[in-house]
This record gives C-alpha cells, structure tokens and sequence, in this order.
C-alpha cells in the first residue's frame, strides 16, 4: 500500500511545481527579457561604462529604463513577452521534476513523506537536496531553456519567427548536442543556486516559525499553516535574492555559449562567434579580460529584481496550490 501513495505524492509535487513555475515565469518574463538581453550584449551596459571608455553611442542597452523604453517602442507589449512558450515550457517540467525529486530526497533525509517534518533535517541536506534536484531539472528541461534565450535576445527583426525555426536552425548547424549547448556551466551554477535557494528558505522558514509562537499565545503551532503567506513570500523573496546573487556569473556565462555563432541584427551590437570559448573557465576569464568585471553582472539589476519575485511567487504558489491538491485528492 506504500507505493500508490507514493506515487500520488510525487504527481502532487510535480503538478504543484508545474502550476507554480508557470506563474512565476509569466509574470517576471519582462524582468527576464531585459535580463537576457543585458547578459548577451559584448557591449558595456551601463551609461557610466560607456562614458567612462568614450564609447558613447555603440551600445543598444545602456540600463533599465532605456532598455524598457526601446523595447516598449520597437516591440511592443509582446517583445516583454518574448520566448516565453518555450519558456512555460522549460519551466513547468522544471519545477515539476525539482519539487518532485526535492520532497523525494527530504522523504528519504527525515524518513518521513509530511512536508512539515522536512523541516527537521539539517540545513546541510537541505542545500544538498536542494542542488541534486536543480540538477535533476535541468537535464530534463534545458532544450527549452536554450530555445527560450535564442528567442528572447534576438528583438527586432526577428531572425527565428518561431521556436520551430529556431530549433531546426540549431539542429542543422551544431547537430543535437547543439540543444544542450552551455549545459556545463548551467549544471556548476545550479548547484549552489538551487542550493542555495532552497536551503536558505528552509532556513528563513525555520526562523520565522521559531518567531510566531512568541508573537502568539499559541505557541504549540509549529507547522507551515503557522506561516502566513506574507511569510512564505518574504522567505521566498529572501532565498531567491541570496541564490541570484551569488551564481550570477555562471547564468552571464551559460547565455553566451548558448546564442554563440548564432544570427542576429547588427543593430544589437556583436555577435558571440561561433566557438568563442573553449569551456566554462576560457570564458570567464575572457568575458574578465575583454569587459571586466561588471560584463560578469551584466543583467544583474533586472536578474535580482525578478528572482526575489520568481522565489517568492514560485514558493507561495507552490505551498498553497501542494495544500489544495492534496486536500481534494485526500
């Protein structure tokens, strides 16, 4: 009788992270843009930058706002909006496959299958829980991921008018393992991101369930129902802050092996040629050499302002829609 419950549980935690993952995805897909297109722009980003090295007007990007306002103005709403199909459909087996195989793990850490009681493991196998199932999740999903960063950093004129042209594209110019192409450095950074996001938030959740009690004269509830969802998010929103921070230049790094050699507008500015880097390590430092440290955090602004809310929207997305499926499937 064991089995069929566990497989009832991990069909609950894959279809809570799937519903979780698209609605997070949806609404900070225009962080996400912006973000991209910073990532895979070999130009400085910033006005300072470009002043700095009297490069003045050979940027496309130069910040947020000038970002937002050119991309509003050539593209429309829609160009916000850009590669999220391929995007959804990243992300929803994504989440899907990392709450999945996480709750898996914590079953196996705690010897218990209650969510509640996760919370008892050590903050050391939550982080690593936490990176086993990002990297879990991205294998199954990374084609998608790399189909969704050629669409949305392409702009206009389109060179891919659709993600079926773009994929066959890939296929007859790097062949198959072209769909996988930055999988390296995407795996060394999801690590200590999923990690880190997940350790972090089982942390901040246990932190702030110590704290309720003395804010409260219950001070026997001790479950994640003592957590209100303004909690959940701001742990979220915490986790997700902490984690974008530190992986940063790995995320810099997998965008630039993912679009190279590639077509794209001249108007954009360069190009990443075909095999402009030998691995991970050649182009951190070539990315170091050529556009110093800041072409490390290029998109960092946009990056950190959509991951609080993506964590955030993801954590208290997934926990109420988990609560709602097993109390209709119970």
């Amino acid at each position: 009788m064991e089995e069929p419950g566990q497989i009832k549980r991990a069909l609950l935690d894959a279809s809570a992270g799937a519903i979780s993952g698209g609605i997070s995805r949806t609404v900070t897909s225009p962080l996400d843009v912006i973000k991209i297109r910073f990532q895979v722009q070999l130009e400085p980003t910033s006005s300072w930058a470009l002043l700095r090295g009297d490069l003045s007007g050979s940027s496309k990007y130069t910040g947020m706002s000038q970002a937002t306002k050119d991309i509003l103005r050539e593209e429309g709403l829609p160009g916000f909006w850009r590669g999220n199909v391929p995007a959804l459909l990243m992300v929803m087996p994504y989440t899907a496959i990392q709450f999945a195989v996480l709750h898996k793990l914590k079953t196996f850490a705690s010897g218990s299958s209650k969510t509640v009681d996760h919370l008892s493991i050590s903050p050391y196998l939550s982080y690593i829980s936490g990176g086993l199932a990002g990297c879990a999740a991205t294998v199954g999903s990374y084609p998608f991921d790399l189909l969704r960063t050629i669409l949305a950093s392409q702009g206009e004129p389109k060179v891919y008018p659709t993600m079926r042209s773009a994929l066959f594209d890939i296929i007859s110019t790097r062949g198959f393992r072209g769909l996988y192409a930055g999988l390296s450095p995407t795996l060394v950074e999801i690590v200590p991101y999923a990690g880190l996001q997940f350790g972090t938030y089982d942390t901040f959740k246990r932190w702030a369930m110590t704290w309720n009690p003395s804010r409260s004269f219950n001070t026997s509830s001790t479950t994640d129902h003592s957590l209100s969802s303004f909690q959940l998010f701001i742990c979220g929103l915490a986790a997700g802050t902490c984690a974008k921070l530190v992986c940063h230049p790995l995320d810099v790094v997998k965008k630039r092996f993912q679009i190279e050699g590639l077509q794209r507008h001249p108007k954009y500015g360069a190009r990443v040629d075909h095999r402009a880097y030998k691995n991970m390590f050649d182009a951190l430092q070539r990315i170091l050499q050529s556009e110093g440290w800041h072409g490390l955090y290029k998109g960092i602004v946009p990056s950190t302002i959509k991951a609080a809310p993506a964590g955030a929207v993801t954590f208290v997305a997934y926990e109420f829609t988990s609560d709602w499926l097993e109390s209709i499937l119970s």
